[in-house]
């Protein structure tokens, strides 16, 4: 099933994708929502950010060729940090360039988003809490990090920092997908989820031992090798198998 957060004619709803239409859901999407009679055609709506998050858990350094190019040790555990639900967009939403940033970089990534409340699950049990899975990129101003990696959060967390969508896809299996990231059509980062450090299973475990996970909120598993710039008038696009492609345009800040 692909999930959509749409708006139309000023109403926002979720619903349920096939082809190129899309079906409006009523009642909770965590809790067996139901179609409805209303379908649109997908080019007669507005897609938005798919979820609306308590908290966007990220995870860093979880890919080896990333491990590589940052020129850090393997970690022992999950990085953790974290973005505001405040920098989320939606497919062709613009990343704005903030004013009197140095470097702002792509991050293509796969996003879990939790389906029920999570907390201390096993690691075994852990996909169980997951009603689906997006494409993200997890924008960053690099210049800031490399100022004091104390400021990470802060890097990461610009308003229109957080790509999300186009769907929320279930019935995938997030160990074995293809990831790439095109910039201006040209493929700069592609990688393989199996060959993460940590699995989602791992992630989700450690993350749920320590603060509890409430449906909607989204996780963020690492991104692959191929960090680099982008500037206004780039387009940035994240395609992972099965889940679609994300596309965004770079544009400047305006006021």
């Amino acid at each position: 099933m692909r999930i959509a957060r749409f708006e139309h004619q000023g109403r926002v709803c979720f619903g349920s994708v096939k082809d190129q239409a899309v079906t409006a859901l009523e009642g909770s999407l965590f809790d067996k929502p139901r179609e409805t009679a209303a379908i649109f055609p997908l080019a007669a709506v507005r897609l938005l950010c798919p979820v609306s998050p308590s908290k966007i858990v990220c995870v860093g350094q979880n890919y080896l060729g990333h491990i590589q190019e940052l020129g850090v040790p393997v970690p022992r555990e999950p990085v953790i940090f974290f973005k505001p639900p405040s920098c989320l967009i939606g497919p062709g939403a613009a990343v704005v360039y903030p004013a009197g940033a140095k470097r702002v970089d792509y991050e293509g990534e796969l996003a879990a988003v939790i389906g029920r409340t999570m907390t201390k699950a096993p690691e075994a049990e852990a996909l169980k809490y997951v009603l689906g899975y997006a494409c993200f990129n997890d924008v960053t101003e690099r210049a800031l990090v490399k100022k004091d990696p104390l400021l990470l959060s802060l890097a990461k967390g610009f308003d229109t920092f957080g790509p999300c969508g186009p769907f929320v896809v279930t019935g995938v299996d997030p160990g074995n997908l293809e990831i790439k990231t095109y910039l201006n059509g040209r493929v700069v980062q592609e990688d393989n989820t199996r060959n993460c450090v940590f699995s989602l299973e791992r992630i989700l475990h450690y993350v749920s031992a320590r603060m509890t996970l409430n449906p909607g909120d989204v996780v963020i598993t690492g991104t692959p090798k191929g960090i680099a710039p982008m500037k206004p008038g780039d387009l940035v696009e994240v395609e992972i198998e099965g889940l679609g492609r994300l596309r965004n345009p770079v544009r400047t800040s305006v006021g």
